[in-house]
């Protein structure tokens, strides 16, 4: 075969193509899921949509599949007794389930250059917890499902923000433990 600078090129930049897909599939790609979080001491027993039985046990998280629209669950005790049948709706491409009604905060964390975080934060309203005020914000949820925020109870914020020309949100959901954990060492009053 005679030496083609075009044909090298051409597979060159396959090659390279396919290398800056896989970086980006493995290591920046963001994976949209659903979580059934249990931050009790309780085990719980559930069937989404009438499926198989799942498990979870105290202080877990188990990745669920779920349907883009009208969903159900039932929950039962750790004695298999059933505590409530229920539906909700999926719109979301990640989403979390709160099987056993506790305290969850939805807090947005900024980013951008120039950003000013006292007074930021002070901007914000106020979310009482426990006869505390805490500034930034955060809002109280406690319902069965929510897909109102972009990072999980499993993930991390992003510590690195590519667009750093204009402040920009991302929201998390916290269990209540983690968020008053996140809040005195982020903000460090």
């Amino acid at each position: 075969m005679k030496n083609n600078p075009s044909l090298k090129g051409l597979l060159i930049a396959i090659v390279v193509f396919i290398g800056a897909f896989a970086v980006y599939n493995f290591f920046l790609a963001k994976k949209n899921y659903y979580l059934v979080d249990n931050p009790t001491p309780n085990t719980y027993y559930f069937k989404i949509n009438n499926g198989s039985e799942g498990i979870i046990s105290a202080g877990q998280f188990v990745h669920v599949d779920l349907n883009k629209g009208k969903n159900t669950i039932k929950v039962f005790d750790q004695n298999k007794k059933m505590l409530y049948d229920s539906a909700f709706e999926v719109k979301k491409i990640r989403g979390l389930l709160n099987i056993a009604h506790k305290d969850y905060y939805i807090n947005d964390q900024y980013y951008g250059y120039n950003l000013k975080k006292d007074s930021l934060l002070l901007a914000l309203d106020k979310t009482m917890i426990d006869g505390k005020e805490y500034y930034g914000g955060a809002k109280h949820f406690n319902k069965l499902y929510t897909d109102d925020f972009y990072f999980n109870v499993d993930e991390d914020y992003d510590q690195l923000i590519k667009n750093i020309q204009k402040v920009e949100s991302r929201s998390k959901i916290f269990r209540k433990e983690d968020y008053l954990n996140y809040y005195k060492e982020y903000y460090k009053f």
